[in-house]
């Protein structure tokens, strides 16, 4: 693990099925990266975006980890060209953008990571990516049920979720859980809310821990 690691930010422009979509990529030292990921952000509607928190501090746990991150807008946000697709256009978005990834670093295994929306989203679009590993926090999982259709991300899967979340119930997210097979494995933190006021530290900790095994 790179902890104090030099950090190169570029700011990039990637083609995407509604246009332009804003990203962003950190990449720690190194020439030979083993693992890259990609994140994507809450809901666009509610403010959603890659300079969200959450997807900050899963960023900063990517790289840590040594693993270049990749964070994106999706379509009509920031910079990025489009309206809200309701889900479906943003899951091209997340494919588009794991494509790039992938012929950026030929060779490397894929890690997706998503925050609320941006988790229904990435377990949408890694149902056809296939990524390494899928790490989804707080999922709402009502809305990714229907999205998913049954169908699971055949990939190693991690779901990150908070029991005093407001948001997204956590009862309901262990029950969605525990439908698929084999069921994705289950972090529950105590006492943590929709947002991880408080507890980003604790979020990065259990992503490094979790991925750092891997």
């Amino acid at each position: 693990m790179r902890h104090h690691a030099a950090i190169t930010k570029e700011a990039l422009s990637l083609s995407g099925p509604a246009g332009v979509l804003e990203a962003l990529l950190e990449t720690p030292e190194g020439r030979d990266f083993d693992r890259v990921a990609l994140i994507a952000h809450p809901h666009p509607l509610h403010h959603g975006s890659m300079l969200n928190k959450v997807v900050h501090t899963v960023a900063r746990a990517m790289l840590e980890l040594g693993v270049p991150a990749l964070r994106f807008n999706f379509r009509g946000v920031g910079a990025s060209d489009g309206q809200f697709a309701e889900g479906v256009g943003e899951t091209d978005d997340v494919l588009a953008a794991a494509g790039w990834l992938r012929t950026r670093y030929p060779g490397a295994g894929l890690l997706m990571a998503g925050f609320s929306f941006g988790a229904m989203v990435t377990c949408n679009a890694a149902v056809t990516a296939v990524p390494d590993h899928l790490v989804s926090i707080a999922p709402p999982a009502s809305r990714a049920r229907k999205l998913l259709a049954g169908r699971r991300p055949d990939c190693p899967w991690i779901i990150i979720q908070g029991d005093a979340d407001g948001v997204v119930s956590a009862s309901e997210v262990a029950e969605w859980a525990a439908g698929f097979d084999p069921p994705p494995e289950l972090v529950i933190l105590p006492g943590v809310d929709h947002f991880f006021h408080g507890n980003l530290t604790q979020l990065r900790q259990t992503i490094v821990r979790r991925l750092g095994a891997t």
